[in-house]
């Protein structure tokens, strides 16, 4: 499916979500949160094409495997971190989502750690 389906699928939970609000609140979170695993689910799809665009980039740039298995983890943590915070918001739990964001901000340092810590390594490998 293209952007703009998806785009218009959003658009139409949204405007059904508005109409449910006035009759019972809990149904419109219900219907948004249903549309919003939709698109979520179509846009793990998506990243096949990315891994193997990644895979690609790396044997003819010869980076660590590793490397790119931190970053795909840190886009995944980025994108289901900013998805279920997102819900929340909707739902009126504003706190939660911004709680889930701290944790996934912090997920992704923790991700990060050891690519930072070879760095480092590499840097002080040129200063003495």
């Amino acid at each position: 499916m293209s952007v703009i389906t998806m785009a218009a699928l959003g658009i139409v939970a949204v405007l059904l979500a508005i109409q449910f609000k006035t009759l019972k609140g809990e149904y419109g979170v219900y219907l948004a949160a249903a549309a919003g695993l939709f698109i979520f689910s179509y846009g793990i799809g998506k990243l096949e094409t990315i891994l193997e665009a990644a895979r690609k980039i790396q044997e003819y740039i010869k980076i660590n495997q590793v490397y790119l298995t931190v970053l795909m983890k840190m886009i995944g943590i980025a994108y289901v971190a900013e998805f279920s915070s997102g819900i929340c918001r909707d739902a009126g739990y504003a706190s939660i989502g911004t709680q889930i964001e701290i944790f996934g901000k912090l997920s992704i340092l923790a991700v990060s750690m050891p690519v930072v810590l070879a760095l480092l390594e590499t840097m002080e490998g040129f200063l003495v």
